[in-house]
Parts: structure tokens; C-alpha cells; sequence
């Protein structure tokens, strides 16, 4: 054996034990949940939620697809906390062991914080209500009021934040103990985060030490990217963001590769299916239809209508692409409800069987300790009734105040459905992974819509959206914490606390992140970057619920019904065929985005998951530990670049230089 292969066993070794003394030490004493939320963990939170706002507001406003960034966040959690440790250490200072639950903190403080600007509606409901998003609707179009108009404004997005959201971190707390311990749902998402940072502290520091090298890695080579592509990008259509990959008759239909490495990132992240299912949406829209469409400009629409007109093509794009959602969302809310009331009519049914004692036979020492320490330390009952009631009455008093629309009954209505709503999501969510708020969302804007009339039916449709499905989608957050804390050994006084605290910075850092992007970029420009396709569409549906089927184009409604059958079928075919048919089949609601939005995304992420298909080809251990690294890399590095070149088109310092291609 050579002299550099002992030199690094002996290293190894000495890492070895290194890890084994940290693990004793930090994560099997379990400290109190006062000392599981630190000031360095704080500073991280606020650091990696920030970050996160803006990669989220970007993808929100770009594409509204957002991938579930919660295992990057706790990659995120881990590098950060042991690179101030390393550092803290080599000043000749004593750095207090980084624990699982002070990582599980983290992770759900900065959560918290940037799940605000992905479903706060700043790209959707919010947006919705400005002028921009008005005039796109058509001025003409009856329901369409132009007294439904507000424009954004940090004062009154910060409060409303603030009302909507904490009032969804109380609502659920009482049946913490139900949902976690007697049902034992198991939330996927929070589970596998769980598992991911347990592995963190277990897995010794060479494999930890290999994923933050990788993440450096990409994250520079990311950010730099961005800086470089930046110097040609000098007007509108110019730069390596609108290259002509496969010809210029395919870029004018967006087929073409956009040189994104956040895209390409958050294919990593998206499934096989999803990327495939936006691709299939993609060709089959702008490959497709559209160009079929516009061939029959002057028979089906006005050749004089502008392009951006409800009555031409894009109105088709628009109402197409709303069909698809609803479709999806309506079955899949039936079929979660369903499943819910099943599954709960069979637990009460065996209820007095006995099966607890089987239960109790069948728990593991590790299982025992998991609900020991998750019942030990209790969030009492009446913080979540109190809690909740003082908030409710705030909210009513206040949300009429901002949108006049609203009427104060309208809201108490809301929140006295709000806690049966929570829990039904959160159950399903608990069983299939699936957060439907913004189903939820949905038919309270179409019944808001319709009740309040032409006048104000738009703004309190989409006021009234935004109401339930915040309160929802918080609720359903805190549970799958509540998992995550659960399987770390993690207080859930600690829990909440901390997700009370990264929803209060979100309900500022969110605003602040839209505002960086809606000064310094076009944004709602059907033809920019910056499309924000979800607030045209939210509009419509909001304009659907006032006025009906009046407001389609020509020939609209039967391609409307054809794809909401399609949405339909498709899922049908998925749960009820055999599995080898079933798995073939598209996510419909991934189909919707390229329909509105266009071709390039898709392109970019399905190269994402091509990268991750080779790779696990060629090395499935290795892909296994450093995908979720490589792809937060690629997603953190450019959408940190955003930061600097939006300061720079605030300062109107324009790159130097346009690249375009022409045809010879």
C-alpha cells in the first residue's frame, strides 16, 4: 500500500470518527425546543428563503411552473450550516454541534418563507387584478369590468399576506396528534425530506462533502452563465434566450432551446412524467394547433383583431388551456374527496377492532420514540381555537376594507368552511402527495364570480380565491412540517415556531421579490419573458363565472369541451387501466402550461430529465446522491443572477450587446 493511500484512510478514518462524535453528540440528545431554533439557523433561513422568493417568483412568472424545491432547501440548510461550522472552527472558535432538528428548522423557516411567493398569487390572482392583465382580457368583453382593476402595491399585498396566511398556521393544530400519530398519513414529500436529512447526519463526510462540492460546482458555473449571457442580450429578442436551436420556422412556433440552467435544473427535480407531459403539450398546441388555427384567420376570427385581442388566437390559447386545468383539477379534487371519505368511513368502521393492539405490537423502539417525542411536547388546543378566531375576525374586518367588492359575509362564509376544507386537503395530501388548494381556490372564485354579479364579480372572485386557498395551503405546509418534524425527533413547538416565523419574512420577502421583477421587467407581456400566464388566465376564469360561455371566441366552447373530456379521460385511463397502459399517460395540467406559454421551457427541462435518465443509466448510486445537488446548483446560480441584473435594469444600464438571428 502506497504512502498516499494510508495518508487517506488514516483521513477517512479520522473523518469517520469526526461524524460518529457529532452524531452522538448533536443528534441523538435530543435538546429542549427552545434550543432547536438557533440565531445561525435564523440568519440561514432568512438567507435561503430569500434566494428561494426570487428563484420562485421567476419561475412563477416566467412559466408559472414551480418544481417542490423542499429537498434543495435542506441540501441548501446542510451546506451552508457546515461550511459556517468549518469556518468557525478554523478562526479557533468552538461551534455548537449542527443537529437534525436545527437542519429540519431551517429547512422549514425558509419553506415557510418562499412558499409565500409561490402561492401568494403574485403571478395568478394578484396579478390578475392590474391593468395590464385588464386590457389583455379584452376592454370590450362583457363581465370584464374596468372597475375591477388594482394595481399592485407593496402596502396592501403585505397585509393581505399577513391576514390570509397565519390564519391557515392555526386551523389544523388540533388535529396535529390525529393526522400524524392515529392516522399515521404519511405524507410523501415530507417524509422523503425527512429521510434526506437524516441521511445528512448519518451518511458520514465524505458523501456530504462530495454533494457540497457538487453544488459549488454547479452554482458558479450557473451564475456565471448568466453574467455571460447577460452581455448579449441588448433588446427584445436578442441573445443566446432566443437562439434558434432547430431552425427560425421553429423558433417562431418557441420550438427551440433557450440556454436556461434553471429550467434545466427544475427538470432534474420534475419527474420523467411531467417533463414528457410538457413536451407532449408543447407539440401538440404550437406544433400543432395553433399554426392549424391561425391559417383560418378571417374565417374563425377577424383578420383586423390585434394579436393579443380574447377574440383571436390568443383567446384560444387562453380558454384551451383553462379547460385543460379544470379539467384536471375537478377530477382529481373528486377523486381525492372520494378517497378521503373512504379511507376515513373505513377507519371508523374498524374502530372498535382490535387494531390498536396490533398497531402497538408492530411499532418499532424507533416508531415509539418518533411519537414520544412528536406528544411530549404539545401545542395546547387553545392556541389553534384562539388563535384562529382572533385572526378570522381580523381578516373579516380587514379584507372588505382592501377589496370594498368582498362583502364582509362573503368572508365569514369562507371561514367557517376554511377548517373542513384544510383538513380535507391536508388529509389527501397525507395519503397521495397532492396539495389541491388551488382547486379549492378555484371554485371559490367561480362561486364568488357568479354571486356578486358583472360589476364586481371579477375582483371579488379572485379576492375570494386567494382567501381559501392561502388559508388551505398553509394548513397543508404545516402538516407535512409537522411529518418532517416528526420523523427527525424535531418539538413541534419548535415547528411551529419556525414556520410562523419564515411565513411572517415570506409575507414580506414575497412583495419584495415581485417588485424587484415588476420594475426592473415587462411583466404580463405575451410576448416576453416575463409572461405570467396564470394572471390571464385566473382573469378569464374569474370573467367565465360573471358572464358565462358569451365571453369565448368563435368555435372556443366545443375545443373547450373537448379537452376538459380529455383532461378527464386521460386520468381515467391512468387509475383504472393496468399500470404498463396507465403509466404512459400525461399529467393534463402540465399539458395546460405549454399552450399559453410556449415550447422553449419544455425543451430546456426535458433536457434535465435526459441528463438524469443517462446518468442513472451509467450510475445509479452515484445520480442518486448527486442529482438533487447538481439541479439546486444550476437553480440557485442563475436565479441569484437575477438579483444583480435587476438592479442593473433599474439603474437602465442595458448589455452592450443584441444578438439576433435573421434569415439569410
Amino acid at each position: 500500500m502506497s504512502t498516499e493511500e494510508v495518508n487517506d484512510k488514516k483521513e477517512n478514518q479520522r473523518e469517520n470518527l469526526e461524524e460518529l462524535h457529532e452524531e452522538t453528540e448533536g443528534s441523538r440528545t435530543i435538546q429542549p425546543w427552545t434550543k432547536q431554533i438557533t440565531l445561525r439557523g435564523l440568519i440561514v433561513s432568512i438567507l435561503i428563503g430569500s434566494i428561494y422568493s426570487v428563484i420562485a417568483m421567476k419561475l412563477n412568472l416566467t412559466t408559472g411552473l414551480v418544481p417542490n424545491l423542499n429537498v434543495s432547501a435542506a441540501l441548501l440548510a446542510f451546506v451552508f450550516i457546515r461550511t459556517w461550522t468549518k469556518v468557525v472552527q478554523k478562526a479557533g472558535f468552538m461551534s455548537k454541534p449542527f443537529t437534525r432538528q436545527e437542519n429540519t428548522m431551517i429547512q422549514t423557516c425558509a419553506v415557510a418563507c418562499y412558499s409565500i411567493a409561490i402561492g401568494g398569487g403574485f403571478a395568478s390572482y394578484i396579478l390578475g387584478l392590474n391593468r395590464k392583465t385588464y386590457e389583455l382580457s379584452g376592454v370590450e368583453t362583457e363581465g370584464n369590468s374596468a372597475y375591477a382593476v388594482k394595481e399592485p402595491g407593496f402596502g396592501w399585498m403585505t397585509g393581505f399576506l399577513f391576514v390570509v396566511c397565519f390564519v391557515g398556521l392555526f386551523v389544523l393544530i388540533p388535529l396535529r396528534k390525529v393526522m400524524i400519530v392515529d392516522l399515521k398519513l404519511t405524507y410523501p414529500s415530507g417524509l422523503a425530506t425527512a429521510v434526506l436529512i437524516n441521511g445528512f447526519h448519518s451518511q458520514g463526510n465524505k458523501s456530504a462533502k462530495k454533494q457540497v462540492h457538487g453544488f459549488l460546482k454547479y452554482f458558479s458555473a450557473s451564475f456565471l452563465w448568466g453574467f455571460f449571457q447577460w452581455f448579449f442580450s441588448g433588446k427584445d429578442e436578442c441573445g443566446f434566450n432566443q437562439f434558434p436551436t432547430f431552425g427560425l420556422q421553429a423558433w417562431k412556433q418557441t420550438f427551440f432551446f433557450d440556454f436556461s440552467l434553471t429550467y434545466v435544473g427544475a427538470g432534474m427535480i420534475c419527474s420523467h412524467l411531467v417533463n414528457l407531459s410538457l413536451l407532449f403539450g408543447a407539440v401538440l398546441s404550437y406544433g400543432l394547433m395553433w399554426p392549424l388555427i391561425n391559417r383560418l384567420k378571417g374565417d374563425w376570427f377577424s383578420e383586423d383583431l390585434q394579436e393579443s385581442s380574447m377574440k383571436s388566437l390568443y383567446g384560444y390559447k387562453v380558454f384551451v388551456s383553462v379547460a385543460i386545468i379544470l379539467g384536471d383539477g375537478l377530477y382529481n379534487f373528486l377523486k381525492i374527496l372520494c378517497f378521503t371519505l373512504i379511507n376515513i368511513h373505513g377507519r371508523l368502521k374498524n374502530k372498535n377492532q382490535n387494531t390498536a393492539d396490533e398497531d402497538d405490537q408492530k411499532k418499532t423502539v424507533e416508531d415509539l420514540k418518533q411519537n414520544e417525542v412528536f406528544l411530549r411536547e404539545t401545542i395546547p388546543m387553545w392556541i389553534g381555537i384562539v388563535g384562529y378566531g382572533i385572526l378570522s375576525i381580523i381578516s373579516i374586518i380587514v379584507i372588505p376594507i382592501m377589496f370594498p367588492q368582498l362583502k364582509w359575509y362573503y368572508v365569514v362564509v369562507a371561514y367557517i368552511l376554511a377548517p373542513s376544507l384544510a383538513f380535507c386537503n391536508a388529509y389527501g395530501a397525507g395519503l397521495t402527495d397532492m396539495n389541491m388548494a388551488y382547486n379549492y381556490g378555484k371554485v371559490a372564485l367561480f362561486v364568488l364570480a357568479a354571486l356578486t354579479g358583472k360589476e364586481n364579480g371579477v375582483v371579488a372572485g379572485l379576492a375570494g380565491c386567494g382567501l381559501i386557498k392561502s388559508v388551505v395551503t398553509v394548513a397543508c405546509i404545516l402538516m407535512q412540517d409537522f411529518k418532517t418534524a416528526h420523523y427527525t425527533l424535531t418539538s413541534p413547538r419548535a415547528m411551529f415556531l419556525s414556520q410562523a416565523i419564515g411565513t411572517a419574512i415570506g409575507c414580506v420577502t414575497a412583495p419584495l421579490s415581485f417588485f424587484l421583477f415588476y420594475k426592473a421587467f415587462d411583466v404580463g407581456n405575451p410576448y416576453g419573458e416575463f409572461k405570467a400566464p396564470y394572471a390571464l388566465i385566473y382573469r378569464n376564469m374569474a370573467i367565465l363565472g360573471v358572464q358565462g360561455f358569451s365571453a369565448l371566441p368563435q368555435h372556443c366552447l366545443q375545443l373547450c369541451y373537448g379537452f376538459f373530456a380529455f383532461a378527464v379521460a386521460v386520468n381515467l385511463v391512468r387509475d383504472f387501466s393496468p399500470h404498463k397502459i396507465g403509466k404512459w399517460m400525461p399529467v393534463p395540467m402540465a399539458m395546460a402550461v405549454p399552450f399559453l406559454v410556449g415550447a422553449y421551457f419544455a425543451i430546456d427541462m426535458c433536457l434535465g430529465t435526459l441528463i438524469v435518465f443517462v446518468w442513472h443509466k451509467l450510475n445509479k448510486k452515484k445520480a442518486d446522491l448527486m442529482v438533487p445537488a447538481v439541479a439546486s446548483g444550476l437553480i440557485c446560480g442563475e436565479g441569484l443572477w437575477i438579483l444583480p441584473a435587476s438592479i442593473l435594469a433599474l439603474a437602465k444600464i442595458n448589455p452592450p450587446i443584441c444578438m439576433k438571428f435573421l434569415p439569410s
